[in-house]
């Protein structure tokens, strides 16, 4: 398993990491942590899939991302001391991460300072992702963030032969719009063959014809 939160980290300083790492199991609707729980370790993501939420100014949960195999979340735990999570997470199925905690992440910086290289990876992909996604809500058309997101799902559900078992509410919390529209982007997309709509779940035909329409 590779991390993109360690994509170009060296593999001793990556083993290093995974020494002081706990893993962590977890059944499905099964919350990792709550928002504003202590931020005491990262999670790196070994199987399964997990949902990000956050409560909306009008008190509703909703997600914000998907998180699965070779992704990570509660990174921030291991940059700013006494730091409470902005968000919570939840299991979407059984799932299994490598918890870190962040004392046993600092002894390690302390025995070995090329360890810092991980936290140098995270900002700059974090900071990256952030910047993408700054530009997609400013100036991306609300159908092109929906078959963006509908592309990555496809991916990370590519072990699943691309069924996204999300519903349409789900698809319109992440791409930052209404269910009306994901809807009728989603029917327009099944008469183009790249999509079939089920109950509660999305199978993708065509992620490349999926993805040429989100460019």
């Amino acid at each position: 398993m590779r991390w993109r939160l360690v994509l170009g980290v060296p593999d001793e300083d990556v083993r290093r990491l995974l020494s002081v790492a706990r893993r962590r199991r977890f059944s499905r609707n099964e919350v990792v942590f709550h928002r504003d729980d202590p931020g005491d370790s990262l999670h790196l993501v070994v199987s399964g899939r997990f949902a990000v939420q956050i409560m909306t100014p009008l008190g509703e949960t909703a997600t914000i991302a998907i998180r699965g195999p070779g992704d990570s979340f509660g990174e921030m735990a291991l940059v700013t001391e006494g730091m409470r999570r902005s968000a919570t997470v939840e299991a979407l199925e059984e799932a299994e991460t490598f918890a870190v905690h962040v004392d046993d992440f600092n002894r390690l910086r302390k025995e070995h300072p090329s360890v810092n290289q991980v936290l140098i990876g995270f900002l700059a992909e974090e900071v990256r992702r952030q910047n993408q996604l700054l530009l997609e809500a400013l100036y991306i058309p609300v159908e092109r963030r929906l078959l963006r997101r509908l592309a990555e799902l496809s991916a990370l559900y590519a072990s699943n032969e691309s069924v996204i078992p999300l519903t349409q509410e789900q698809l319109a919390e992440m791409a930052g719009t209404s269910r009306a529209t994901v809807n009728k982007v989603l029917r327009e997309e099944q008469a183009r063959r790249t999509v079939e709509l089920h109950r509660g779940r999305i199978v993708v035909l065509d992620t490349d014809e999926l993805s040429r329409g989100a460019r």
